[in-house]
């Protein structure tokens, strides 16, 4: 019979493993919440000169791709938070890892759709206004992948377990 020990489930790296998840749910979901705001950007930009009227209107796809870092921000923090020397298990890290790869990556799609989405939707408001619905209902949609990200992090992080 082999019995396992408090060293098993609770080895030195395994806080490595929830850093890891945390610094992966910020980066990754501020690489996305960048792309959005940088691809949206362009847009923008494009049709100031031509009608600096519309910009303000326009602001909208920037302002939902800087929602999705603070997404990756709240997972950050309740990971961080989670984190004891000493008292935390292999099982806590990856936990916090999954977690933080579900936040951080979703945030990824959602800013590339959000960027593609307002870069295209912003150029074709400039012709026709009436875009402005449709294009306002598709970036929620493009929001929301990011959001689901959040959620599965949330019932993860719900999840942990004890110390050692």
């Amino acid at each position: 019979m082999n019995l396992s020990s408090a060293a098993d489930y609770c080895p030195a790296y395994a806080p490595f493993l929830g850093f890891a998840g945390a610094g992966s749910a910020m980066i990754f979901s501020a690489l996305g919440a960048a792309y959005g705001t940088a691809k949206s950007g362009v847009g923008i930009a494009g049709i100031g000169a031509f009608r600096p009227d519309l910009i303000m209107r326009a602001l909208i796809p920037v302002v939902m791709a800087g929602i999705v870092a603070v997404y990756g921000l709240v997972v950050a923090v309740l990971v961080a938070n989670s984190l004891t020397p000493g008292q935390y298990s292999l099982y806590n890290g990856i936990l916090h890892l999954s977690s933080g790869l579900a936040t951080g990556l979703a945030g990824v799609a959602a800013g590339y759709a959000i960027g593609i989405v307002g870069d295209s939707c912003v150029r074709g408001y400039m012709y026709q206004p009436r875009l402005f619905v449709g294009m306002v209902l598709i970036l929620i949609f493009a929001e929301v992948l990011g959001l689901y990200g959040l959620i599965v992090s949330l019932i993860l992080n719900t999840r942990g377990g004890g110390g050692c």
